[in-house]
């Protein structure tokens, strides 16, 4: 698998009403490399340290995901997947699995790019809201819901990059059967 996009940002783009659209971002960076702090997330992104946010300071998003997406409402293109605001684009694996559901915790597991491994404990999926109809296109809203990637707690300090990674699972309890 791959990490094929980073987003770190100091501002929350997305806020206000969808129609009046969304707030420039001139901090907003698309860096080959992020800083990952254990219990505080990206350095320089909006969530970084939030007492509110520990558990959900970094998102991951499925690459694969904005391409179902964009198949499905028929689009000349695929949308940039970085739109979706999500911290890490990956593509090769399937992130929506990680999320905590009704009968399972979320994944432990470890993302290493060449750095060492940096693990992560995901909790709850990284829901879409209604600006997706805006920024990648009409019905994108709808066409997310169950693939809007995973909220994660970084549990170790490190250095992810663009490019090959890979995601190892260390802990994970299916539900029961």
């Amino acid at each position: 698998m791959e990490i094929v996009g980073l987003l770190v940002s100091p501002i929350h783009a997305y806020g206000g009403r969808p129609d009046d659209g969304p707030r420039p971002d001139p901090d907003g960076r698309r860096p080959t490399a992020v800083e990952v702090r254990a219990g505080l997330g990206l350095v320089g992104d909006r969530y970084f340290g939030r007492p509110a946010h520990r558990r959900a300071a970094v998102t991951l998003f499925a690459a694969e995901s904005i391409d179902t997406i964009a198949r499905e409402l028929d689009l000349p293109a695929t949308p940039d997947p970085l739109l979706a605001r999500r911290n890490l684009v990956l593509r090769g694996f399937p992130v929506d699995e990680l999320a905590a559901g009704r009968d399972h915790p979320g994944a432990l597991f470890s993302l290493d790019t060449g750095d060492g491994p940096v693990r992560f404990q995901a909790h709850r999926p990284a829901n879409p809201c209604r600006w997706m109809d805006v920024v990648l296109a009409p019905g994108a809203f709808r066409a997310m819901r169950g693939r809007g990637g995973v909220r994660c707690e970084p549990l170790d300090d490190g250095v992810l990059r663009l490019g090959p990674a890979r995601l190892r699972i260390l802990e994970f309890v299916p539900a029961e059967a």
